[in-house]
């Protein structure tokens, strides 16, 4: 089981990536901060680094200076809100394997994560019909379907429904929804995601067994 040192000082954050990366088969170390995630390296000696750089006690900067003198080999991911030409080529310069900008999507960091560590990508989910309780969902027709009951979804809660179902019993986050369906986070596109989150729940409500729950502040998580 690949080990990864998580390093980053939202702690809201910091818990889903840990959450999704442990729930795809990784063995997850999470450090607050710089200083913290040094002494766990030192410690635990993982097969990679994931790093915010913006930290307190030690940048991510600093970190990877020491780390490249300890170990020149082990990779180091830089996760960041500066994307900056500068700031990117001074993280390559220090020694950084890659360079994702916040928000990012759990997929591509998995994917960058695989790519680090020499895996192959993981092979893409089945598009047939997926079980949610009682009901049976068929993505590709976009339909949902209850004891012989019927309901037809538009193309946009389809879409919604099958990535609350990619990420059931987690935290979808509300953020990287608004990005990848409404193309922007802004205010009127996120009551536009709460309108299709009470549409989703009134298709689903005939079973209590199957609940989409508000995370407050993050977003929302299927629970089956």
């Amino acid at each position: 089981m690949p080990s990864i040192l998580l390093i980053e000082d939202e702690p809201a954050l910091g818990m889903i990536v840990k959450d999704s990366l442990e729930v795809r088969g990784f063995a997850v170390r999470y450090a607050a901060d710089g200083q913290e995630g040094l002494e766990l390296f030192r410690a635990e000696c993982p097969d990679i680094v994931v790093a915010d750089v913006m930290m307190p006690r030690l940048d991510g900067f600093s970190l990877a200076e020491i780390i490249r003198r300890e170990n020149p080999g082990v990779p180091i991911i830089f996760l960041t809100a500066r994307s900056q030409p500068a700031d990117v080529v001074r993280g390559f310069e220090l020694g950084g394997s890659d360079y994702l900008k916040k928000p990012f999507s759990m997929d591509e960091l998995i994917v960058r994560i695989r790519a680090r560590l020499g895996q192959p990508a993981a092979a893409p989910a089945p598009t047939g019909v997926l079980t949610l309780g009682q009901y049976q969902f068929d993505h590709p027709k976009q339909r949902l379907h209850r004891q012989g009951q019927e309901a037809p979804l538009t193309h946009r809660e389809a879409e919604l429904l099958k990535r609350l179902y990619d990420q059931r019993n987690q935290v979808l986050e509300r953020t990287t929804v608004l990005r990848e369906l409404w193309g922007d986070d802004n205010f009127f596109n996120g009551r536009s995601l709460d309108v299709f989150i009470t549409r989703l729940r009134r298709y689903l409500k005939d079973d209590p067994q199957v609940q989409i729950v508000n995370v407050r502040g993050i977003g929302y998580k299927l629970v089956l």
